[in-house]
Order: structure tokens, then C-alpha cells, then sequence
């Protein structure tokens, strides 16, 4: 468990129980896939999307079982993309861990990916209404087109920030404000609460996908647990890049242009995104998100949990991983 929860016992006690929910659902004839999946389990990140629908229903009619299915959904979901995701771009450090892909082949991935898909649409047909189910089956659609879109643009020099931000409110945003949402829902917050839940997940998740893609250029492998720079190799043009890209240095637009990248190019790429202030800019950006998210949780009612969001908020906002 990540240290971050240290300090909220509660909501720490329930996560736990979502691991033990998670490990219990990862069963498998295929002993590959299942030992997979609960390696996964038993290794996940800051927990984040879980714990947020978990503080989200604490504003509602908490219901502790109801809720603990509808987080490790959540975050099972969560994994099943970042499996796919590093079968794409061929991963190999995730988490500071192997990858799936790395240690058991892109055919075992795929297929571990899918099986967690299998085992949340399972979840969610037993536990959630037919109004939640609707409303991630739209999310996960975003999410997929997020990817594709993320896909089809690799080596696009002509992508604007426009398109970036478009790309990520599927790829990242989405499930964050799905998370919080859910949360409300499903505890019977009505409608406008509800609402004003996804809107806090959306700018949190395109703040925290704007830093993530910042810190691909101001940190190393140790301290991001993957590859740094990887997205350049990758061809995936994040926001620092289009940045830098728009003042059209003929450089940075030569080297792009280049059909294979050395070490040496994607350092060359890195300093000059620095030099045309395109890290500086998407970190502008990055406070503007932040800000319109603290701004809508004040308009939440006030007790310990509302207290408890804009903590987290804070720290993974502000953060070096």
C-alpha cells in the first residue's frame, strides 16, 4: 500500500480490503494469466482511482460492500489499460517493475489485459445500477478512443495543444472523473453532487496527466519506476513538445523528422524542449487544472472527508513519480 494512505487509516482499512477483493477475483484456470493478475494486484501504484470513489461515497449512503466492488473495478480497469499500453509501446519498466509484456511476451499480455476486462464487466453487471453501468461503458469507450487517438498520432509534428488535451481527457481524464462519480452514484448523492464529482475527477486527471508528461522530461528511471523519454522514442508528441514545437525551431523540427532516434537525439530533444519553454508552459497549464479542481471541491459540503480530498489532491498533484 502506498505510503500516501498512511495518514487516512479509514480509507486505508477499505483499499486493503479492495486488494483482498481483487486477489480473490483473479482466479484462472490459466495459471500464467491468474498469477499475473494478482502480481498486479499486489503491486499497484497510489491507488488513487479507488480511493477516490471510496471518499466520494462517504458523501453519500456508504454502503463499505457495495463500495469495495465498485473501487476494484475501478481499478482493475485501471490495470487492464496499463497492461495494453505497454504491449503498445513496448514497456519494459512499469512501476520500476517488468512489465507483463517484457516477462511474458506481448500474446500472454494481451490476453491478461482482456481477462481483467472479463472480470470487471462481471463486477459490475452483479453490484452496480444500470445507470452506473451505462455511464462506464461510455467511459471505457472514451478511454479506448483516447488510445487510438494517441496512436494515430504518433510522429505528428502538426498536433496541437488542442489535440493533446482532447487525447488525455479520454486517456486519463476520464477514469479519474469516472472514480469520483461512481462513488457519488452509487451512494445516492443526487444528481448535481454527482455531476460536480466528475467535473473534480476531470480536472484532476488532466492536471496529473500533464505533470506525469512534464516529469517524462525532468526525471529519471529511478525515480519514475519506467523509461524516461520514452514517449519521444515512441513518437508520442505530450504537451512539453507541442510547446516547444509551436515557436517551430528548425532544430528540434529537423531532428523529429529523423527516421530513428539515438540517446544522444532524445537528449538533444529533451534540452531543447527546455529551451523554447515547453516545460515551462505545460506546468502554467498544469496549475490552471489544479486550480479549477480546488475550486469545485470548496463546493462541496463541508466535513472531514471534503478535507481529506484536498489533501490527496494536493500531494499527487504536486509530486516527482
Amino acid at each position: 500500500m502506498h505510503a500516501i494512505w498512511n495518514q487516512y487509516p479509514e480509507i486505508k482499512q477499505e483499499l486493503e480490503a479492495v486488494i483482498d477483493l481483487m486477489d480473490k477475483n483473479a482466479y484462472c484456470k490459466d495459471k500464467v494469466i491468474e498469477n499475473s493478475i494478482k502480481e498486479l494486484v499486489h503491486t499497484s501504484g497510489k491507488m488513487l482511482r479507488p480511493g477516490f470513489s471510496i471518499i466520494a461515497s462517504k458523501f453519500g449512503n456508504y454502503e463499505s460492500e457495495r463500495t469495495q466492488v465498485l473501487a476494484a473495478i475501478l481499478e482493475m480497469f485501471h490495470m487492464a489499460t496499463l497492461v495494453h499500453d505497454d504491449v503498445i509501446d513496448e514497456a519494459k519498466l512499469r512501476r520500476g517493475r517488468e512489465t507483463i509484456q517484457s516477462k511474458y511476451g506481448k500474446n500472454y499480455a494481451v490476453y491478461i489485459g482482456d481477462y481483467l476486462f472479463c472480470i470487471c464487466f462481471k463486477l459490475l453487471a452483479q453490484t452496480a445500477s444500470l445507470h452506473s453501468i451505462q455511464m462506464d461503458s461510455k467511459a471505457m469507450s472514451r478511454i479506448c478512443l483516447g488510445e487510438v487517438e494517441q496512436l494515430n498520432s504518433r510522429f505528428d509534428q502538426t498536433a496541437t495543444v488542442k489535440d493533446y488535451l482532447k487525447r488525455i481527457s479520454g486517456k486519463t481524464a476520464e477514469l479519474f472523473a469516472l472514480s469520483l462519480y461512481l462513488g457519488a452514484a452509487e451512494s445516492e448523492c443526487n444528481k448535481n453532487m454527482s455531476r460536480l464529482f466528475w467535473n473534480i475527477g476531470y480536472n484532476i486527471g488532466m492536471a496529473f496527466q500533464i505533470i506525469d508528461d512534464v516529469l517524462d522530461y525532468t526525471s529519471v528511471n529511478e525515480v519514475l519506476g519506467k523509461e524516461s523519454n520514452h514517449d519521444v522514442k515512441e513518437g508520442v508528441y505530450t504537451l512539453p513538445l507541442i510547446y516547444a514545437l509551436e515557436k517551430k525551431p528548425q532544430v528540434l523540427v529537423d531532428l523529429l523528422s529523423k527516421e530513428s532516434y539515438t540517446n544522444e537525439d532524445v537528449e538533444l530533444v529533451k534540452h531543447l524542449v527546455f529551451k523554447y519553454e515547453g516545460v515551462e508552459k505545460a506546468r502554467v497549464l498544469a496549475k490552471k487544472y489544479t486550480a479549477k479542481a480546488f475550486k469545485l471541491i470548496a463546493k462541496l459540503p463541508d466535513n472531514q472527508y471534503k478535507e481529506m480530498l484536498k489533501e490527496i489532491t494536493a500531494l499527487m498533484l504536486d509530486r516527482e513519480y
